[in-house]
């Protein structure tokens, strides 16, 4: 059965008919194009589809795309801002947070939720925030030291 939904995504409104089962991380990346939010897992495991929901990460396979009829989402590609980095995003690049990439959306829209949180998190508490977040591949040392880089970043501008 299709139902018609109307949902905010990075600050751009669509209109669209979806199947009562569609999840938003489908409705993101295959009736919108915005494949930044990844699927890693189809079990909430490895929080690759985090996006931000009415200012909130949630896990993008958790929710249907009909629950988001009438939210603001903002995806990974909703972060960067007339061309320019978001710190998070420039903090990824300068501190080398990333290798093979497939986690990263992820953990920056969790990122994002957390410094919206907390302007200054300590390493155990950005740690403690991402542990719903999966990388395969850095150990998690530089995404530490890249969302502390945007904190610094975020507290001087």
């Amino acid at each position: 059965m299709a139902h018609k939904i109307s949902v905010k995504v990075n600050g751009k409104t669509h209109d669209a008919e979806v199947e009562s089962r569609t999840l938003l991380v489908d409705f993101l990346r295959e009736h919108l194009s915005l494949t930044g939010t990844h699927v890693g897992c189809d079990t909430s495991s490895c929080g690759a589809c985090t996006v931000h929901v009415n200012g909130n990460a949630i896990k993008s396979c958790t929710m249907l795309a009909v629950q988001a009829d009438g939210c603001e989402v903002t995806t990974v590609e909703g972060l960067s801002t007339n061309g320019s980095l978001h710190p998070i995003q420039e903090g990824f690049k300068e501190e080398h947070g990333l290798q093979c990439g497939f986690c990263t959306p992820g953990m920056m829209m969790t990122a994002t939720d957390l410094l919206s949180r907390n302007s200054n998190p300590s390493e155990h508490e950005i740690r403690e925030a991402l542990e719903g977040n999966f990388c395969r591949c850095t150990g998690y040392h530089n995404i530490v030291k890249s969302i502390q880089y945007a904190a610094k970043k975020m507290q001087t501008a």
